[in-house]
């Protein structure tokens, strides 16, 4: 199954820059998704988590 693949792929000129744009989109979302979840203010993650118990309406 592989070589029926692998043969239609080596026939695609440039296929072979697929692989390393896809990993660095990847890379860059979860670095950025990390940074953003360490620098993210205590203060509003305390508000948020206290929003399903508040009897607000």
């Amino acid at each position: 199954m592989l070589k029926f693949i692998k043969h239609n792929l080596e026939t695609i000129a440039g296929v072979e820059i697929y692989p390393i744009v896809s990993l660095s989109i990847f890379f860059t979302f979860f670095l950025v998704l990390f940074i953003w979840v360490f620098t993210y203010k205590n203060e509003k993650i305390k508000e948020l988590s206290e929003l399903p118990i508040k009897d607000e309406l």
